[in-house]
């Protein structure tokens, strides 16, 4: 048992390189060698620390482990959002354009092989328009929709300021910085904008923020509220 206990506590921590199997099989064997009483296997085990006092400091050495979390910090401040749909959201304009390009490039070869270029300006017309729909009028369709998606948000304690990242038509992160009094709810629930920071629209998912109060604190419904009548009237001025 006494051996049992040596190679469990060898397990624990990482061995090592100075510390041999040589070395390790004549500690085990010097404690199974003890097979005595009580007395002889601790004068053998106190033999086996003087020779290998790294057995002890290994025990030592072997922190609990523990599970610490902090938010990743950066210039802008804590992220406290991090949205699940920015690579889909990428990929789809992404391939969005490289299908406009593939089509703009293929229309010109298209009119001059099929006879279309020598035929009437309205059936070239027509044409043109069906291809220059599914050409420009999607990646169109696709920027007003994902513009204000939210990808990151920072959060500035300090000043209670926040810097949302986007994706712009190019693809390019962009960084909308407000106040968080400059948050608007809108009075009609949108289905592409959660909120409004100044006149910029922005769509976040409540239940992907990992502390709803910072979401709260985002929205202000954290802040205290009233029903008098001055408040009321002051609102509605604003």
């Amino acid at each position: 048992m006494l051996s049992v206990n040596i190679l469990r506590a060898l397990r624990a921590c990482s061995v090592p390189q100075s510390f041999t199997i040589l070395q390790l099989r004549h500690a085990a064997g010097l404690a199974v060698s003890s097979g005595g009483g009580g007395r002889e296997k601790q004068l053998t085990l106190h033999a086996v620390r003087r020779s290998f006092p790294m057995l002890h400091q290994m025990q030592s050495h072997c922190p609990s482990t523990r599970c610490l979390s902090t938010p990743p910090h950066s210039s802008e401040g804590n992220l406290i959002y991090t949205g699940s749909l920015g690579t889909a959201v990428r990929g789809v304009k992404f391939f969005s354009y490289s299908t406009s390009g593939a089509s703009l490039f293929l229309m010109p070869q298209i009119l001059l092989k099929t006879g279309l270029g020598v035929q009437s300006f309205a059936l070239q017309a027509a044409f043109c328009g069906v291809i220059g729909v599914f050409t420009f009028l999607t990646p169109v369709l696709l920027h007003l929709i994902t513009k204000g998606y939210v990808i990151r948000l920072y959060h500035n304690p300090d000043r209670d300021t926040y810097t949302a990242i986007t994706y712009s038509v190019f693809l390019t992160e962009t960084k909308w910085e407000f106040h968080q009094s400059q948050v608007r709810i809108p009075a009609v629930s949108k289905m592409f904008t959660t909120f409004y920071a100044d006149k910029v629209g922005l769509l976040v998912n409540p239940d992907l923020f990992p502390i709803p109060h910072d979401y709260n604190h985002l929205m202000g419904y954290d802040k205290p509220f009233s029903f008098s009548t001055d408040d009321m009237d002051q609102s509605e001025k604003s």
